[in-house]
């Protein structure tokens, strides 16, 4: 019996000898959003590697326009520039079932063993529905998490739900500390200002407009040599 206990205990931190960012998302189509987030993550943990996962069949989107190998290769050239090594895992797409968070940290939890500090990055959108996960109180059993606020989007206990702002609260971890350990810290920054959708991209380019200002110019490029997210 005590043997049973102690196997269901989580996982303890370690101490981390590499750190790895994981920015997930539809990605349909990848924006400077995502790379604003992306980059402001690098730029504050100075991760070893940017893992960035593109989604296969998220149980709160439905209907993705662009296929999977073409959100592959937008999300290739628009992490392109990075200083860090970017790796685009597909591990979601080639998931036949609904994707969740919790299935995607245990496998790279998996994979990368137990000292590699995961960091998971998110949206002050995705935070304040964070509760609506499967599992999320778990995912702190395989990683740190890291959101960032966006206009409209805050990060303030106003609105942030109170279990997640708690859970946030009692997990508040340095950037040292995020770095150099396994999981089980959370840490919030307020000082991303970029305001930008997919699906108000994706109503624009139907409409026949060229958003220039929200989509790095390759993958704008991209969209309009393959004629994507047109009427």
């Amino acid at each position: 019996m005590a043997a049973a206990v102690l196997s269901s205990l989580p996982p303890l931190p370690v101490h981390a000898t590499r750190c790895i960012a994981i920015l997930g998302g539809s990605f349909d189509p990848v924006h400077n959003g995502h790379v604003a987030l992306g980059d402001h993550f690098v730029e504050l943990l100075q991760p070893d590697e940017l893992r960035v996962i593109p989604a296969g069949n998220p149980w709160q989107k439905h209907g993705l326009q662009a296929t999977a190998a073409q959100r592959v290769e937008m999300v290739e050239l628009a992490f392109s520039h990075e200083h860090v090594p970017v790796v685009i895992d597909q591990q979601e797409i080639r998931r036949t079932t609904a994707t969740y968070t919790i299935d995607t940290l245990q496998a790279l939890r998996a994979e990368l063993g137990p000292e590699v500090s995961i960091v998971f990055l998110m949206g002050a959108d995705q935070l304040q529905h964070l509760d609506t996960w499967q599992g999320w109180q778990q995912l702190f059993d395989h990683a740190h998490l890291c959101a960032a606020a966006r206009p409209g989007f805050g990060i303030d206990a106003a609105q942030v739900p109170d279990v997640v702002m708690q859970e946030f609260t009692r997990r508040a971890g340095t950037e040292k500390e995020i770095r150099t350990t396994s999981h089980g810290k959370a840490y919030l920054a307020s000082s991303l200002d970029v305001d930008i959708s997919s699906t108000e991209i994706r109503s624009l380019l139907q409409r026949g407009e060229r958003p220039e200002s929200l989509i790095p110019a390759r993958v704008l490029d991209y969209i309009e040599q393959h004629h994507l997210y047109q009427n």
